[in-house]
């Protein structure tokens, strides 16, 4: 297996994150095997799936400082009342990572969440 920083990146959403090739290829809109061939450096992401493999995994490593690996993949796929109802791992599917940015801003800031 040749490693990549695309291959790093998913086995870190795997191991800090808790999602599983399923998670990131729904979020990513890929097959599960597709993720496969990112993990093993076959293929490369197209660049609409990097950006959202980059902001999946810019929140994970954030959320890492707060919430254990179970906990964060449970924090992604939770209904927020800081996000209107939605689920982050929704919102960064749908390209509007700055919203989940708003709610780690104001975790960071010692807000409840």
């Amino acid at each position: 297996m040749t490693s990549t920083a695309i291959s790093r990146s998913i086995s870190e959403l795997e191991t800090i994150g808790g999602l599983n090739g399923t998670d990131i290829a729904n979020v990513t809109d890929v097959s599960k095997a597709t993720v496969s061939r990112w993990r093993s450096g076959v293929k490369r992401p197209q660049p609409a799936s990097e950006r959202v493999l980059s902001d999946l995994i810019y929140v994970v490593k954030r959320l890492d400082d707060y919430y254990a690996n179970d906990e964060i993949r449970m924090w992604l796929y939770a209904r927020h009342p800081q996000l209107e109802g939605q689920r982050a791992i929704d919102l960064i599917h749908a390209g509007r990572v700055e919203d989940v940015f708003r709610v780690l801003d104001r975790l960071d800031a010692d807000g409840y969440l």
